[in-house]
């Protein structure tokens, strides 16, 4: 059985990994200088809106693929290329690309078989939407984990939606944004109100920086500190001790919103680096997605692993 695997363009995977496991992307409309841009995640374009701080202007949006277009993506390669074909989407409480996806799956499943049989493909073609029920590069846990059992030949998709959903509702995310400010003004044009004014005034006149957790379809502070740079470090810590206390899967996710180089220099990334290679735990970096980079302001750094449930002690 031919078994692939579509992610959101907020997912936060390198390039080289999308390309090598030929993942498909389920694309997110940017709304940047009155113009509509498709974001597929292309490194030169992703590094220009960071570098050029295009996400800053007061018109940048995003939005997500109707039910139609998400039909069409399938419909023109995906069940002609593969049998099973896993889904998995952002959050589903930040976002309404599952419903849309969800939606359009009962379309393809109605619509696939004259496609397949014009091309000779014999056999059924199927489907599953998977709410990673997170953000950013805490999606990129459960992708990484589907992949890993395809490429070791699980040929039972059964088995692979199970171990994904384990793996779904033991991912961690967690988020350090550099500009308090500008999530305020984006939360707000989304209708999040979770930053208020006086919160982010205070924040960033004594450059408080929270640390944020995605888990489980709810986001929210797990720990404040002062100063980018020191809640970074104890991030990173905190990481290096659920690595030596065991993972669920051998991978730890690392975005940052903006060139790679400067989240390698922040402090504590070469600690949590040394950590993950003793204990056996790869890394998955990359930058962030033109999408969450809207969303969260540049210069955001997320940081992801799955695990046994545990409260946060950061």
């Amino acid at each position: 059985m031919r078994i692939g695997l579509v992610v959101d363009s907020a997912c936060d995977l390198p390039p080289e990994f999308i390309a090598r496991h030929k993942i498909q992307i389920l694309p997110i409309t940017i709304h940047l200088d009155g113009q509509d841009l498709v974001d597929q995640r292309d490194p030169e374009t992703t590094l220009r809106f960071y570098r050029e701080r295009l996400g800053a202007r007061g018109d940048a949006g995003s939005s997500p693929f109707s039910v139609e277009q998400i039909r069409d993506v399938f419909l023109r390669k995906l069940v002609l290329d593969y049998d099973f074909v896993f889904c998995l989407t952002i959050a589903s409480s930040r976002s309404p690309i599952h419903a849309n996806a969800t939606q359009a799956s009962f379309a393809i499943l109605r619509d696939y078989k004259p496609i397949r049989a014009q091309a000779g493909i014999p056999g059924p073609f199927a489907l599953r939407v998977i709410d990673t029920q997170n953000l950013f590069v805490a999606q990129a846990i459960s992708a990484v984990e589907i992949v890993r059992l395809i490429e070791a030949g699980t040929a039972n998709p059964n088995k692979i939606r199970e171990r994904a959903e384990f793996i779904v509702q033991n991912t961690y995310g967690y988020m350090v944004p550099r500009d308090l400010h500008y999530l305020r003004v984006r939360g707000q044009k989304k209708g999040d109100r979770s930053v208020g004014w006086v919160g982010a005034a205070l924040g960033t006149m004594l450059d408080i920086k929270p640390i944020v957790r995605g888990y489980r379809n709810e986001t929210g502070p797990v720990a404040k500190l002062r100063h980018f740079d020191d809640a970074c470090a104890r991030l990173f810590a905190y990481a290096e001790e659920r690595v030596r206390a065991g993972l669920l899967t051998p991978t730890l996710g690392l975005c940052y919103g903006g060139d790679l180089a400067e989240m390698r220099a922040l402090p504590g990334y070469e600690n949590l680096v040394r950590t993950c290679s003793e204990h056996g735990v790869e890394r998955i970096e990359s930058m962030m997605s033109v999408t969450g980079g809207i969303n969260v302001g540049a210069g955001a750094l997320g940081l992801a692993f799955a695990a046994e449930p545990h409260e946060a002690e950061i």
